[in-house]
């Protein structure tokens, strides 16, 4: 007897329609087509004891698996129980009904119990999308699947449930997410306020500019001096996720098996902080059977690289692509899979090796240029895209000991908010530019326009501060920022000058 059970596979951030094709006749050998991976030749194994445990049988007769496409290579353990509950619908012991309504995935053990699935969520768009009735998937993905509306999501804990669904011996309740009201419940909340930072209010505003205009930024400052403290609150003063953002970016996070048990849509933007020692393709992504890096994980938030100059120079050499193309693609001899990776860049870095470099009180101990060899490890093209330069200094005492709590994140969001909301305006004919950051060189000519006292100041600078030529254009996407903070239609002198002080590593006395 044939019987077909439905599932699916994920390749980049989208699904794929799997069929799983299960024939039972004469003989006594199991056979698994559809270029399976090993995980997926061991799933009889499984599938047999939890049929077991069930209180059912396994045929003792021959058995063939078709997973098609047959040219589509499958991969993991997600498969174990469609072709469980199809081998149990092919050999009788189940009404086959309803089983082609449904898509059905989940990893079984050995007692029949349900492990968690990747990919839940764009697993279940694809249903959707195909016409199905539901999904059966284990409880602990329910409720990320149920995010899709006008999907039944049924939520199990082991191959018993699952069976008595189809056979109606028990009465199994869908899954219901109040997606909406979930997520603008949550969209507000953060761990992190800049009420909680003592003094660096130089600082606070370097950040603010940062997330007004989604410029790249890095902080160069001693240890101990809040660098890591101030990332971390930097995706409180970011505007809220949209629906359409949250669920970009929950498909990656499904995808890559970062959801919790009891996850949904992401309220939150993403802040994702890998260690020095991260290998190249851990942090853009990729592997035999590829999987989003960190820089995908941190899309439409943000990516804090702490000790810039500690990474390997390959690792740091491979973001450059992304960073401008807002997108990664990896490419397979048999696939190839494109993942977003829109993110804000937050690097942190010591002066020099000791950290104590142009340090008010300490004094260096670095020999003469090790200086300008730390800053080395850092490539020029990579600092090109890096926006805002900015000098962390130690905070007083007397600034660390106040009592008085410095501005609440939610009043810095709402001017950043409004900020993007001039650049919306702005950029509404083009909808692949969001905000200034995003500029071309000749947008940049046409948007940031200066009057003669401006060219004066930019002129000036680039001479005496000795400021590069690639910051000329980064100092226009800067100004053009702080002028929409203040509200003014054009750019300002004041505005110039501010930008023109947050270039620190493009002067030439920067480094002795």
């Amino acid at each position: 007897m044939l019987v077909k059970t439905y599932g699916s596979a994920v390749f980049g951030v989208n699904a794929l329609t799997i069929t799983i094709e299960v024939s039972i006749g004469s003989g006594n050998r199991y056979h698994i087509v559809g270029l399976p991976d090993n995980a997926i030749k061991e799933s009889l194994r499984r599938i047999e004891s939890a049929i077991q445990s069930a209180g059912l049988k396994m045929p003792r007769q021959k058995i063939v698996i078709n997973l098609a496409p047959a040219d589509i290579r499958k991969e993991g353990s997600s498969y174990d129980l469609p072709i469980a509950i199809a081998i149990l619908a092919a050999s009788g012991q189940i009404d086959i009904d309803e089983i082609d309504k449904y898509f059905i995935m989940g990893e079984l053990s050995l007692d029949g119990g349900l492990q968690p699935i990747k990919g839940a969520l764009p697993i279940a768009i694809q249903a959707r999308t195909a016409g199905f009735k539901g999904f059966i998937l284990p409880k602990d993905n329910s409720r990320e699947a149920a995010i899709v509306s006008e999907l039944m999501v049924y939520g199990m804990n082991n191959l018993k449930d699952v069976i008595s669904l189809f056979t109606k011996t028990e009465q199994h309740e869908p899954v219901i997410v109040k997606t909406r009201d979930e997520f603008f419940e949550k969209v507000n909340a953060y761990d992190h306020d800049f009420s909680d930072v003592k003094g660096q209010e130089n600082i606070k505003r370097a950040l603010e500019i940062a997330a007004a205009g989604g410029h790249n930024l890095i902080l160069i400052g001693p240890p101990g001096s809040g660098k890591t403290m101030l990332a971390k609150r930097l995706p409180g003063i970011l505007p809220p996720l949209s629906l359409q953002e949250a669920l970009e970016t929950t498909k990656i996070h499904s995808v890559a098996g970062k959801l919790g048990a009891a996850a949904t849509l992401m309220t939150e933007r993403p802040y994702r902080s890998p260690h020095h020692t991260i290998s190249d393709m851990a942090l853009v992504g990729g592997g035999a059977n590829p999987q989003p890096g960190e820089i995908s994980l941190a899309h439409n938030g943000v990516l804090f690289l702490d000790e810039l100059p500690e990474f390997k120079r390959s690792v740091l050499e491979v973001m450059r692509q992304p960073l401008e193309d807002r997108h990664v693609t990896i490419s397979r001899s048999r696939l190839s899979v494109d993942y977003p990776s829109s993110f804000m860049l937050i690097a942190s870095m010591n002066p020099c090796p000791c950290g104590f470099y142009n340090h008010p009180e300490k004094e260096c101990t670095c020999p003469p240029g090790v200086v300008q060899k730390y800053l080395g490890r850092i490539s020029g093209p990579l600092l090109d895209r890096i926006d805002l330069h900015v000098e962390v200094t130690p905070v007083a005492f007397n600034e660390l000991t106040s009592v008085v709590s410095g501005e609440r994140s939610e009043v810095i969001r709402n001017r950043v908010i409004d900020a993007r909301n001039i650049q919306y305006q702005r950029f509404i004919t083009d909808h692949k530019l969001h905000y200034n950051a995003q500029m071309s060189p000749n947008m940049v000519r046409q948007i940031c326009q200066i009057d003669p006292a401006g060219q004066a100041l930019i002129k000036k600078a680039m001479e005496k501060l000795g400021l590069s030529a690639r910051a000329y254009d980064r100092i226009l996407k800067v100004s053009r920022t702080i002028a929409d903070l203040a509200g003014s239609d054009a750019i300002q002198l004041e505005h110039l000058a501010e930008a023109i002080h947050y270039r620190s590593l493009d002067r030439d006395s920067w480094s002795g």
